[in-house]
């Protein structure tokens, strides 16, 4: 018998291969969906690479004039525990960003600047129906300390990659710091509600036009719907005024970014006036539509009450003539059904002519 010798690096190998591969655990705290990016910036450019937040916040801390962008999307608690430890987060502030849905609003907690801002987006629709979604929304905390910027979506809607690609593009602007991702992540949010309204206002005037049309139908249930939609659009930009005019007010932020904030906030009134707008016009075309209704229950009872008067002729004399009495005028000559069956036409086409001419039918 021949024997087959294993040397201890061939028998290792073998025993490698029976054995059940079990993958390595991933670091405790993180969850590989949540971190969208992760950069570090210093004088107005972006450092090559995307490195974990941990050794991005370590190079940014080592760096003089650099900072980190680190953007989330719907972290979980244990995710959000991890990057408050690399950053030095309030408790407060780490569940404050896991849970969404928040208001508009601007706080300071210690070092640290918390912006919340709604996101809004338009949903396309062939036709407004009662149950058509039109605006969707969702939330985007920014957190803003000495040497970092944290990003953290809630909702489907507002990403963020094309608001970071865009602030990459102006250095001037980035050489800020910080507050350069506040101010990007503002203005795009602005812009966005000015984009939703154009298109929300394209839908009120499909429905205006609709509603004072010649041929419309009865169901209105379409126009509640846009205005429930309305509300929630209105709940996204009406209450951000005041928390960008605290932002303006705030020491910490560069001089450099105060004219593009205040565009900001010149933009966001045009949109709160546009917004303030549609909900008194909704509001006009829901009361036209129910006075349209009225009239028209109205019109169609002033038909009914004449058509009523013209079949009440030919009942009366038919009911006079049918009452059972021995001695009455005409019943024994030869022209009384023919007589009382003219006075019926002659009545009731006076009745029609007159009515017709009112108005009526």
């Amino acid at each position: 018998m021949r024997r087959i010798l294993i040397v201890p690096t061939a028998r290792r190998l073998l025993e490698g291969l029976t054995r059940p591969v079990i993958a390595a655990p991933a670091p405790h705290g993180t969850r590989a969906d949540a971190v969208v990016d992760c950069a570090i910036y210093q004088a107005g450019g972006r450092r090559p690479g995307a490195p974990p937040f941990r050794e991005a916040a370590r190079i940014a801390r080592r760096r003089r004039g650099a900072f980190v962008w680190l953007g989330l999307h719907e972290p979980d608690r244990a995710a959000m525990d991890a990057v408050a430890e690399v950053f030095g987060l309030h408790e407060l502030l780490v569940e404050q960003a896991v849970a969404g849905g928040h208001r508009p609003g601007v706080e300071k907690v210690g070092e640290v600047t918390r912006l919340v801002l709604r996101t809004a987006r338009y949903v396309e629709h062939d036709r407004l129906t009662a149950t058509s979604e039109v605006v969707e929304t969702g939330d985007v905390t920014v957190l803003i300390g000495p040497w970092f910027a944290i990003t953290v979506r809630h909702g489907p809607v507002g990403a963020l990659r094309a608001v970071r690609t865009e602030l990459e593009s102006r250095p001037e602007v980035l050489s800020q710091g910080p507050w350069s991702v506040a101010y990007a992540v503002g203005s795009r949010m602005v812009d966005s509600y000015l984009e939703v309204a154009e298109h929300v206002e394209s839908d009120l005037d499909r429905i205006e036009e609709e509603t004072f049309a010649a041929v419309r139908t009865s169901d209105f249930a379409h126009l509640y719907q846009l205005k429930r939609e309305m509300v929630e659009f209105k709940r996204a930009v009406l209450p951000l005024a005041d928390p960008l005019s605290r932002l303006l007010e705030d020491p910490a932020l560069p001089a450099g970014l105060l004219p593009y904030l205040v565009d900001v906030r010149g933009r966001l009134a045009r949109a709160v006036d546009r917004v303030a707008g549609f909900d008194d016009l909704v509001n006009s075309i829901l009361q036209a539509r129910l006075t349209q209704v009225s009239v028209d229950q109205n019109h169609d009872m002033r038909k009914i009450a004449a058509w009523a008067a013209i079949a009440a002729v030919p009942t009366v004399i038919a009911g006079v003539f049918g009452m059972n009495f021995e001695h009455f005028p005409g019943l024994a000559s030869p022209y009384g059904f023919p007589g009382s069956v003219l006075a019926m036409l002659l009545i009731g086409g006076f009745l029609y002519w007159k009515l017709r001419k009112g108005g009526w039918l």
